[in-house]
């Protein structure tokens, strides 16, 4: 968000309600406000990717680490996906000691909000993980924003962990720019894992817990509509939340 609005957002006294309204109210046309909203109602769904990783009958779990915006909206996206086991929002990118909220809403810790998916690969595939991430979970043409937030901290990138994950990705960009899926470049990085850092409590499982809450209404609720619409296959009802991981 804006400096005001991320105070607010991150702020105990200040109602969440209160937040997401001034949040709605500052959503204008040509903002990446209420043509965000527009752009995530009208999403449509991208190709598979033409190149994958591969899952071994006796592949254990595997973790994707994506970075696309607000990560409650992202968190929210990837708990209702088939072959997902956990969901964790938080902070990749930068330091340890800059792993903090308030830190890393000043958008100079190197840090972006970010997402810890662990799947498994049996069920939903990494090349999957990343075309639901392009289609529904944000707009990857934004360019260091999602709709009414604002900084590096929100940044569309791919923390890849590996040579594999790494060569998926940039081959699955390659590919979407040269369909022009989108009518933009796909702003997305990609950059080299090195350590995820868990959110404050009070984030996780935030979707889940607010569903009224206005900016979750108007930002991130048309995300899962458009992962049931457009892909039911993977879409389940009942999301995996933080607390219930371990037994998915």
């Amino acid at each position: 968000m804006t400096g005001f609005l991320n105070t607010l957002k991150s702020s105990f006294v200040i109602p969440a309600a209160l937040v997401g309204v001034l949040a709605a109210l500052l959503m204008i046309p040509g903002t990446g406000g209420s043509g965000q909203a527009a752009a995530q109602e009208a999403a449509v769904a991208v190709p598979p990717p033409a190149i994958d990783l591969p899952a071994a009958p006796r592949d254990g779990v595997q973790t994707a680490v994506l970075a696309g915006g607000c990560f409650w909206g992202m968190q929210g996206v990837f708990q209702h996906v088939k072959g997902v086991r956990s969901v964790l929002s938080g902070y990749s990118g930068g330091a340890a000691s800059k792993a903090q909220y308030e830190e890393v809403s000043t958008g100079t810790t190197g840090h972006a909000e970010s997402v810890q998916i662990t799947f498994d690969p049996r069920i939903v595939s990494y090349g999957q993980i990343l075309r639901i991430f392009f289609s529904v979970a944000h707009d990857p043409t934004e360019l260091n924003r999602q709709g009414p937030d604002e900084g590096t901290q929100y940044r569309s990138t791919v923390f890849f962990a590996n040579g594999g994950q790494k060569r998926v990705a940039e081959a699955y960009i390659s590919q979407l720019n040269a369909a022009h899926i989108f009518g933009k470049p796909i702003a997305t990085t990609l950059e080299a894992f090195k350590a995820f850092y868990p959110a404050e409590s009070y984030h996780q499982d935030y979707l889940i817990h607010h569903p009224d809450q206005p900016y979750i209404v108007f930002n991130d609720l048309p995300k899962l509509r458009n992962l049931k619409r457009l892909f039911p296959e993977w879409y389940v009802e009942i999301p995996v939340t933080v607390a219930s991981s371990d037994m998915r």
